[in-house]
């Protein structure tokens, strides 16, 4: 009957996860909130499907844990260090100048200090489970709002270590011994973090180099699992975060050979658990807390995300950053985090908190969860649009008409620009980022501002008389829309295009661009010349050896475009095209050997 029992368990997971969060993508929500919806309709607020909600919070648990250690594997130590300011700084003023906001909110609700204490620095965390799903399924985490986060939530996964020290001495005074007992937690964390550090540079390597040598790839991915939960249990045992013991864990192993294997083991393991933490978040929403005073909670979340997103996106001024990083800060990470269910909790067992009041903090954390990717899409669907209309309002008037039209003035435009200029060759320059254009007007180029995809302003630069239009736009999809204008409207305008990739020269070739350029191939291909000399090549051979490579790519690239809608097909013909210029470099070596053999 038990194993029934977890099978029913299991299928009613799966269920929820099935149909909650292929819905909720579809409704442009993301999956966070599926799973949070799912969660809360099973759970035993729900229908009741699932009632130990609090077991299974802890075993979801490992999906951040999970998620923190794959971050920690794509952290070099080095890399880290580099980071000490924004995670110290940044991280630090955030947790700091919320932290005393809502004491002073909360103080003027009449809380005593304590409790006001206890409520302000749990609910100054951000969810780093949330936040990080919400950046990796956007593809933003190396954004410079991405990276700005990711600055504050470590800041916040490592302050968890002072506040569970110090919560003991909000309760009642213990005198003497409880200075001493508030101490030693500190100075146990700081020696397991540095014996962590020891075990990992010296034993860590030895051991998955040992186990590797097996050839069991199931051992493998066995001891990636004890590793991370072994470390995270052992964090946990001295009062650290798990998840924070899992990132160092991670960090450790950044230098490893085995790094990518590890990246590859854990990943399913990852997805599943933290699919399984959201919809555990779900469940554990006290909606009989909620029904008591709906309207009271709303607010809550409310008042909660926007005093965070102030002081965000105030700090993201502060240091410098963009308006629209700065406000893309304060959306990702305005909500409250699983640590306040951690804090709060122990915070009622130390008699700080009363449970009601507790559980009334506990339901607005999570509900402020749940909104921030409904917040997000409210950003980009609203405040991005207003931004764009504004920006279409500002468009340059263009005065000139020359034979060249350049769209998009980064540092490969500036390229053509640049030969162009030397050579008296009149040009028109567009761009559409204003950071962009104000730059290259202190330069003294002559640059307009605006969207090179409009066929309003394609009109008024002299798109009907001009020879050539340069498509130098970095972003694949706008360059593609730009390229269709162009054609569309203007098919007598021979296009000189830059593509990113073979993706973005297949979409180009579609449209019937016939003039186009890889970015990196040409300083690619020069430099792997440059390579072959200092391994000894003759400079001619060398010269033969690039041509020989660019013509046969060349070749290579319009056979796959004939292909590339079966997988198949291109894969084959792929590794067919290496083969044939292997053995042409092949009978190149053996041509020269006979000669310098007779």
């Amino acid at each position: 009957m038990q194993d029934h029992s977890l099978l029913i368990t299991l299928i009613v997971f799966l269920s929820a996860a099935v149909i909650s969060v292929p819905l909720f993508k579809k409704m442009g929500l993301g999956s966070v909130v599926g799973y949070l919806i799912g969660g809360t309709i099973i759970g035993p607020w729900g229908i009741g499907l699932i009632t130990d909600v609090e077991s299974i919070l802890h075993l979801s648990e490992f999906g951040v844990i999970l998620l923190l250690f794959l971050i920690g594997l794509e952290l070099k130590p080095q890399r880290l260090w580099v980071l000490r300011r924004p995670v110290f700084g940044l991280g630090g003023l955030q947790v700091i100048l919320t932290s005393l906001i809502f004491f002073g909110v909360l103080s003027l609700l009449g809380l005593t200090n304590a409790q006001a204490i206890v409520i302000s620095i749990s609910i100054s965390l951000s969810s780093t489970a949330f936040a990080l799903q919400v950046l990796g399924e956007k593809n933003e985490l190396n954004t410079a709002h991405g990276r700005s986060a990711f600055a504050i939530l470590l800041f916040q996964d490592l302050a968890v270590i002072p506040v569970m020290a110090i919560l003991p001495f909000l309760g009642e005074p213990t005198g003497e011994a409880g200075n001493q007992n508030g101490l030693m937690p500190i100075l146990i964390a700081i020696g397991t973090i540095l014996g962590v550090i020891l075990a990992g540079r010296f034993l860590a390597r030895p051991l998955f180099r040992l186990v590797a040598s097996s050839g069991n790839h199931e051992i493998f991915t066995a001891l990636s699992l004890l590793i991370v939960v072994g470390l995270s249990l052992l964090m946990d045992q001295v009062g650290l975060s798990m998840a924070l013991g899992s990132f160092l864990g991670g960090v450790i192993l950044a230098d490893s050979e085995y790094r990518h294997e590890l990246e590859s083991n854990l990943e399913p393991f990852k997805g599943l658990l933290l699919g399984l933490f959201f919809l555990a978040v779900g469940m554990s929403i006290n909606l009989g807390e909620v029904l008591k005073d709906p309207i009271l909670v709303i607010l809550f979340a409310l008042g909660l995300m926007s005093i965070k997103a102030l002081v965000l996106y105030f700090l993201g001024r502060v240091t410098k950053q963009t308006e629209e990083t700065s406000l893309n800060l304060a959306v990702t990470i305005s909500q409250g985090g699983e640590f306040a269910f951690v804090i709060l909790g122990v915070g009622v067992s130390l008699s700080i908190l009363p449970r009601e009041r507790a559980d009334l903090v506990i339901a607005v954390v999570t509900l402020s969860m749940g909104l921030t990717p409904i917040l997000g899409l409210v950003k980009d669907k609203v405040v991005d649009l207003f931004f764009k209309k504004s920006e279409e309002q500002e468009d340059d008037n263009i005065e000139e008409q020359n034979r060249v039209i350049i769209a998009g003035f980064g540092r490969f435009g500036q390229i053509i620009a640049r030969m162009l200029f030397v050579h008296r060759i009149g040009f028109t320059a567009l761009e559409h980022n204003p950071d962009q254009v104000n730059v290259a007007r202190k330069f003294g180029y002559k640059i307009y501002y605006g969207d090179a995809s409009k066929l309003s302003l394609l009109r008024s630069a002299g798109a009907e008389q001009a020879d050539l239009f340069i498509l130098a736009v970095q972003d694949i999809d706008i360059s593609v829309k730009i390229a269709e204008t162009v054609k569309k409207h203007f098919p007598n305008l021979t296009i000189i295009a830059r593509a990113r990739n073979r993706e973005h020269v297949f979409k180009l070739l579609e449209l019937g661009v016939k003039i186009i350029r890889r970015d990196t191939f040409a300083s690619a291909l020069e430099l792997a010349g440059e390579t072959l000399s200092h391994l000894g090549f003759m400079d001619s051979e060398v010269e033969q050896k690039v041509r020989k490579f660019r013509a046969h790519d060349e070749l290579t690239l319009k056979g796959q475009y004939q292909v590339r809608h079966n997988e198949k097909e291109f894969i084959q013909f792929s590794k067919n095209s290496i083969r044939q210029l292997e053995a042409a470099f092949e009978a190149d070596r053996l041509e020269k050997e006979g000669r310098t053999g007779s």
